[in-house]
């Protein structure tokens, strides 16, 4: 990569690569920058460290799973568009376990902008269920919480009995849309 070319962008590229290649834990500013072959002080100039590495890698994978749920929404409503958004959501993690891992799970502020628009669609779902304010926010959370874990543990392997993942899948979208449904 020539040294003109790189942006914070472009080192956020590298090392979507390198967990990609092999895992989180592989990710470092020696590692970035010898992909992009500068020296590690020279990132200095597009990233800060590798805290705000980590940080505005989260907000792109968290970009790319709003994408990936939102196009997997669109035209649905209520049930339906539950079903797709733990889909999509699944499928994401499942197709990208390394970038998934390496999320950062807690609130930044560079990853605000993308998680305000993940919650966004998250809500606008939730709508057919009449669910708005507080209790909207609620089963935003919920609903996260079981999608995360899931994919969480079927990443890492944690699921070891014989029964398949896709049926168990199924029944956590169907607990879910029939708790949705469900007054309080």
């Amino acid at each position: 990569m020539a040294r003109a070319a790189l942006s914070a962008d472009a080192v956020v590229d590298v090392a979507l690569r390198i967990i990609d290649e092999g895992s989180p834990t592989a990710l470092t500013l020696s590692a970035v920058a010898g992909r992009t072959g500068v020296a590690t002080p020279s990132l200095y100039k597009h990233v800060r460290n590798l805290a705000e590495l980590r940080d505005l890698l989260s907000a792109r994978i968290i970009n790319e799973i709003a994408d990936q749920v939102g196009e997997a929404v669109l035209g649905r409503s209520a049930d339906e568009a539950i079903r797709a958004l733990m889909s999509a959501w699944r499928d994401y993690a499942s197709a990208h376990p390394h970038r998934y891992a390496a999320l950062v799970q807690s609130p930044e502020p560079r990853t605000a902008e993308a998680g305000t628009r993940l919650i966004k669609i998250v809500l606008a779902t939730l709508r057919a269920y009449g669910m708005e304010d507080s209790a909207a926010i609620h089963a935003t959370r919920c609903l996260r919480a079981v999608v995360h874990g899931f994919a969480t543990l079927e990443s890492e392997g944690a699921f070891g009995l014989p029964e398949k993942l896709d049926e168990s899948y199924d029944l956590l979208i169907h607990m879910v849309i029939t708790g949705l449904r469900s007054p309080r």
